[in-house]
């Protein structure tokens, strides 16, 4: 098998290089070539699964030599994944943020690698944001805009952020799609299909390819900024009793599939500890405001904001009234729950708040974690089996409990994982992956 590898990564090699030169000498962007992206993926995933083959063959299994060496493989399996994604950008970092983010199914070694993939996104250049507003909207940045900043506000995996002010005095931001994200994301998509489908004869035991199908369903709403645009509204209205939510305005008349203006709101990230002391800002209240949000969108209306990383939830004190506001960006991707599955997963943590063990045994089962259950009632609360068996709201938090890692990984992360386990039909996984 190892054989077999090295083969088909020398022929893709030598193809690339050669069509490399050609195409160099045509003076034509490599980047943008359907099979230099498709090189640079099979090379890499030859690479990583050779690594494996090769450096787990000589150790035995369950030794420490053999989980340490496995630590090794892991890293470096995980940087050559990041350099990919940020060679072939788009899509690549698209999912590579992705995988960033699956601390309950990731080894560490690839969480904390991939997650530098959120501030290393592309940037287009002012003159290619220019062609998309000019194609888009028929006007020059002039004529549409009395300025318009020259450095993004930010950059993402997608598009990227402009600030601008509008000819009656308001400032907008400006979301504009990168050029080429559009034309390149089925092709990127096809090849890390075929690639994991390759990875997954290879290795049977992995268990990946909902990625693909995940991809699949959600690349083209995320590339739709009018879904985006009507998703803003949809959660602006369905929330508005929460007074400390803010939910940017959407400007429709300079709105397009490519390009999303709406009202500019400044904020510090969720994150940012800081931030918050210096402006007085209540970081308990924050998080209690947090909890009532994503529990109103999952237990109540079942319609659940799918990208709650620090970059898309900002907070700030309000001009107007001065009292703490959680601004909520980025509303490109949301998961519908069906009814079913919303009130099975109400009950669960009725059971679980009650100690209701026949509860909690009867309602995990029915959300697809048949005999784990217990297993799976300690990941979603982030508590010990014991405190589960007590009630998770009758017994205090352990310094343990506390500082376990799977903590970390985050009641909302859990709550999204679990809604796409039950809407996609993936096998819901529970072992630890190592």
């Amino acid at each position: 098998m190892a054989g077999r590898l090295m083969k088909v990564s020398s022929v893709a090699t030598a193809v690339i290089a050669s069509s490399g030169i050609y195409l160099y000498n045509k003076s034509v962007d490599l980047n943008d070539v359907s099979l230099i992206r498709f090189g640079r993926a099979a090379i890499t995933t030859a690479a990583i699964s050779f690594d494996y083959l090769a450096s787990l063959r000589s150790v035995q299994y369950g030794t420490e030599e053999y989980w340490a060496m496995k630590s090794k493989v892991h890293l470096r399996s995980a940087e050559r994944l990041r350099d990919l994604c940020c060679a072939n950008r788009g899509t690549f970092i698209k999912v590579g943020q992705h995988l960033g983010a699956l601390d309950y199914l990731l080894p560490e070694e690839y969480t904390s690698t991939l997650k530098v993939l959120h501030s290393r996104a592309p940037q287009s250049s002012l003159q290619e944001i220019e062609e998309v507003i000019k194609e888009d909207l028929g006007k020059e940045i002039r004529q549409l805009f009395v300025s318009f900043s020259e450095n993004p506000e930010g950059a993402a995996s997608l598009a990227q952020v402009h600030k601008a002010v509008l000819h009656d005095g308001r400032t907008v931001a400006v979301k504009v799609q990168h050029p080429k994200v559009q034309s390149q994301s089925s092709k990127d998509i096809a090849v890390m299909e075929f690639l994991l489908q390759s990875v997954t004869w290879l290795f049977p035991d992995f268990d990946f390819m909902w990625l693909v199908e995940e991809a699949k369903k959600n690349m083209p709403l995320e590339l739709d900024f009018l879904n985006e645009g009507r998703n803003a509204e949809k959660v602006a209205e369905m929330l508005k009793h929460f007074k400390f939510l803010k939910v940017p305005k959407i400007f429709w008349d300079l709105s397009t599939k490519r390009i999303l203006t709406m009202e500019f709101v400044e904020g510090g990230q969720v994150n940012d500890r800081e931030y918050m002391m210096r402006n007085g800002i209540n970081v308990n209240e924050i998080s209690q405001n947090l909890g009532k949000m994503y529990s109103e969108m999952i237990f109540v209306n079942g319609f659940v904001h799918c990208d709650p990383h620090p970059g898309n939830v900002l907070v700030r004190r309000c001009p107007k009234t001065n009292n703490a506001e959680i601004i909520l960006l980025d509303h490109g991707l949301y998961q519908v729950l069906n009814h079913k599955f919303r009130l099975d997963y109400c009950r669960l943590w009725q059971s679980l708040l009650k100690a209701d063990m026949k509860g909690i045994e009867k309602y995990s089962r029915r959300l697809g974690a048949g005999d784990l259950y217990p297993l799976f009632a300690c990941v979603l609360t982030a508590r010990s089996w014991a405190s589960v068996n007590t009630g998770i709201s009758e017994t205090p938090v352990t310094h343990t409990e506390n500082m376990n890692s799977i903590r970390g990984r985050g009641s909302v992360s859990c709550h999204l994982y679990l809604c796409r386990v039950r809407l996609t039909g993936e096998k819901m996984q529970l072992k630890s992956v190592s």
